[in-house]
């Protein structure tokens, strides 16, 4: 009877997988909407295009690129955690969806519960930066001099980003007491680094590496666990005395909480195949940034780990969002 029992068991089981196999196989059969939560033309936007892109000739589908700014990513991600969990809505975001779960009192959503993760696609690591009128040129000199001038400020592309949480994390290591001044995104927070109205800042590479490269800034340490191509001069945290210290603008995929492991599986096959491509990883290190290409699974535990990072940075600096 046992045995009979066990076989049934399975019986159920594999007939229960079937039509969930036989979906994702036949996946898409119509278009796909690829949201970001961010404006046309910055780096989550230029990578979303780019996957969605060579999806669209795989799939035999179009694969929309959704715009849907705002919140602080919050409506495009409540949009997706509401969204049928039948992969034609997917979310392409970043470092602020594990951010936001500490950050804000009150967020319409679980940032983990109402998301299936695909994969992290890829990374850019954060560089800090001083303006050039600054007379520092290594990492232990910006801090000794940030010991002797209490007042001495920092930028930010807002309260809550990752580049102000980092710097928060980096005051806490060196025990070091920084004004925070918050800017509404890149390109006002270096039009005054560079203007030398503030003295240094964490930017994204992708944001400071034409800068760095003219001499408009300076770069003092990368948030990375190597150096980069193209500012190879520039060392890492490590290297100039503080290891362990890694920070980075990371890049996933996610679909609806409901999205079926099956369907999660194929997406991460199809898109891990396209951002293995030598034009995608020569785009991407043109930014400054790396493929990272993990498995959903693999992908969950960053997340995981993401999570406790930032709600540690979000209780340092004091941070919080209504």
């Amino acid at each position: 009877m046992n045995r009979r029992h066990l076989i049934a068991k399975a019986l159920l089981a594999l007939a229960a997988a079937v039509p969930l196999l036989a979906a994702a196989q036949a996946y898409p059969t119509k278009p796909v909407n690829l949201v970001v939560p961010y404006p046309a033309g910055g780096a989550t936007d230029v990578i979303a295009r780019m996957i969605a892109d060579k999806l669209t000739p795989v799939w035999g589908q179009p694969v929309v690129v959704v715009n849907k700014p705002g919140a602080g990513t919050l409506i495009a991600a409540e949009q997706v955690a509401r969204a049928p969990g039948d992969g034609y809505t997917l979310y392409m975001t970043t470092a602020a969806h594990t951010i936001g779960a500490s950050l804000y009192k009150k967020i319409p959503y679980d940032a983990v519960k109402d998301f299936t993760p695909i994969t992290l696609t890829s990374t850019i690591p954060l560089v800090l930066v001083t303006t050039p009128s600054l007379p520092v040129k290594s990492l232990s000199e910006l801090i000794a001099r940030a010991k002797a001038d209490p007042g001495m400020s920092f930028a930010s592309t807002g309260n809550g980003t990752p580049q102000h949480l980092t710097m928060e994390l980096f005051k806490a290591q060196n025990k070091l007491a920084l004004t925070h001044v918050p800017y509404k995104g890149d390109s006002p927070m270096l039009t005054d680094l560079i203007g030398g109205q503030v003295p240094m800042a964490f930017v994204t590479l992708s944001a400071a590496m034409p800068h760095i490269k003219a001499g408009k800034l300076r770069a003092i340490a990368l948030a990375h666990s190597k150096r980069v191509e193209g500012i190879a001069s520039v060392p890492t945290f490590a290297e100039a005395g503080m290891p362990g210290f890694v920070a980075a603008t990371w890049f996933g995929l996610f679909g609806p909480g409901t999205l079926q492991p099956e369907l999660a599986n194929r997406i991460y096959r199809d898109v891990s195949k396209i951002v293995a491509v030598p034009e995608f990883t020569a785009k991407l290190k043109e930014m400054g940034g790396d493929v990272d290409n993990s498995t959903p699974q693999a992908f969950q535990a960053h997340i995981q780990a993401e999570l406790k990072r930032w709600a540690e940075a979000v209780r340092l600096s004091g941070a919080q969002i209504d």
